[in-house]
């Protein structure tokens, strides 16, 4: 009899850590143009979003990712705070590519994929008339206001920093 209860008992343990594992954290929300990016940012909500623009192909980008990420976690009960991540990887590679990405990796922010890169040009100065293009590059708003803009790899140290700056 208590074999019986301890295989059951085993077996339930086992299906739950595997339907943990198979858990997808994928966020990822939409493809968009820039105008849509545009609306979801420009609120006068007071709360400070991290928009962060990256691309699964960029070194740089997935290595300042962990760093996001527990940021975004430490900091998701918070009703002043968003942190929105924008892939510039290409529509055609979405699925499997960037949604298996999103879940093999964790990734808790809201995710958004930029489609408009024929229209580079003209959205990029929108989001800093510094920006060369290179990622990752990461912009700080509140209240519809650009607050800084970064274009560079951020460390956690250096994100908590500005965010602190920013928060209530």
């Amino acid at each position: 009899m208590h074999k019986h209860l301890i295989i059951c008992w085993l077996s339930g343990l086992i299906l739950t850590v595997n339907a943990q594992e198979n858990q997808s954290y994928s966020s990822f929300k939409e493809v968009i143009q820039y105008e849509a990016l545009d609306k979801i940012i420009d609120k006068n909500d007071d709360v400070l979003y991290v928009v962060n623009f990256w691309a699964t192909w960029c070194g740089p980008c997935v290595k300042e990712l962990p760093d996001f990420m527990e940021v975004n976690n430490q900091l998701s009960d918070k009703k002043d705070f968003k942190m929105i991540l924008i892939s510039l990887d290409d529509k055609n590679d979405l699925s499997p590519g960037l949604l298996s990405f999103l879940d093999n990796n964790h990734i808790t922010a809201d995710v958004y994929l930029l489609d408009d890169v024929k229209r580079m040009n003209q959205w990029m100065p929108k989001v800093d008339q510094s920006w060369t293009g290179s990622i990752p590059a990461t912009a700080f708003y509140k209240n519809g206001e650009k607050l800084k803009f970064v274009e560079e790899q951020l460390h956690k140290t250096e994100l908590i920093e500005i965010i602190n700056q920013y928060l209530k």
